[in-house]
């Protein structure tokens, strides 16, 4: 009776995760999307994809996750967000970055309550964020979410912006998803607690 609570315990969490990825994949990808499209629509070329701009947005929007949106509208955009974080060092750190790779990016956070998809888009497409996103030198993107806000991080093709990882920080470990490493560990113990309960 315990390994077949165990197990449907077990089922449970994996969907769970497995919803709560999908969720915020959609998320990214809806606005990565309406990015493109609008520099598509002045002629710019799309941004891709940089995993290391995408840790360090994950970074910032979690630095954020507990403030209020302010804004009577429901949107809140803050600029100069590298200077309002005291560890923006720590946060570098924490995804082998150096302030040397990344002075050239624009770190872009905006407020808004359930995160909805058109509003999202206009915080950036619609406000000092679009000056930003109207320039060719932005080849790259990386987003991140936690509650009500939404961080986009530009960088560069050039080395001040690349957000190229800092030399001999990079580990396995860096590489691999913490999606992949949460689901990974759920899945050995519902293994473990099928083999060994039964």
């Amino acid at each position: 009776m315990a390994a077949t609570k165990l197990l449907l315990l077990f089922v449970l969490l994996q969907t769970i995760l497995l919803f709560s990825y999908h969720v915020k994949a959609d998320e990214k990808d809806d606005l990565l999307n309406g990015i493109n499209s609008y520099r598509s629509s002045l002629n710019l070329s799309a941004l891709n994809e940089n995993n290391n701009a995408d840790c360090l947005a994950d970074k910032i929007a979690d630095q954020f996750k507990n403030q209020p949106c302010t804004k009577t509208t429901g949107a809140n955009t803050v600029p100069g967000t590298e200077n309002q974080f005291s560890n923006f060092p720590d946060l570098l750190g924490k995804c082998h970055l150096n302030l040397t790779n990344t002075v050239d990016g624009t770190i872009m956070p905006a407020c808004v309550p359930n995160l909805v998809p058109s509003v999202v888009l206009t915080n950036f497409t619609e406000s000092q964020y679009s000056g930003n996103l109207n320039k060719p030198k932005y080849t790259g993107i990386g987003i991140g979410s936690e509650g009500d806000w939404i961080v986009v991080v530009l960088s560069t093709s050039n080395t001040n912006g690349s957000f190229v990882p800092a030399a001999n920080t990079a580990s396995i470990a860096s590489h691999v998803p913490k999606f992949s490493l949460i689901y990974l560990l759920s899945l050995f113990l519902g293994f473990f607690s099928v083999y060994y309960l039964n």
